[in-house]
């Protein structure tokens, strides 16, 4: 009866240690894997449900505790590289003005993001977004 409900609920624990779980997620944390894609990477490869329940902390708190940082935030990398692809294509496309609003839509969020990252310490204070230097953030 327990592995029938364990089934349905997912909550079979894999057989590594929660040591092991931590050396994982700190191993491809220093590989660049950003922490979105280390809690399926060990749940695809590695049979780990869930990061939380093998460790009792999240992937992030582990990177954090270990001194493993990204330059950036992940949402903050992600909508920055969604304003470089737009970027471009107002390049080759000047005149379409959809594309145009979208990218002051996206840059209002990256300002939006970035401002609350100041605030809670993860930006330095002087971090300023810059369409120029921006492809290279995201690519670097």
């Amino acid at each position: 009866m327990a592995s029938e409900q364990e089934a349905r609920t997912g909550s079979m624990l894999s057989e590594l240690s929660a040591g092991e779980v931590e050396d994982l997620v700190v191993k491809l944390g220093k590989e660049g894997v950003p922490p979105s894609k280390i809690g399926l990477l060990l749940r695809d490869q590695y049979a780990v449900p869930s990061v939380k329940e093998a460790t009792g902390k999240r992937v992030k708190q582990i990177l954090d505790a270990h001194g493993v940082k990204a330059e950036l935030p992940e949402d903050l990398k992600g909508v920055i590289l969604r304003a470089v692809k737009l970027y471009d294509h107002l390049g080759r496309n000047p005149r379409d003005l959809g594309t145009k609003r979208s990218l002051e839509m996206t840059e209002a969020r990256i300002n939006k993001l970035a401002s609350y990252y100041k605030r809670e310490g993860i930006l330095p204070a002087d971090w300023r977004y810059d369409r120029e230097r921006a492809a290279l953030l995201v690519r670097g």
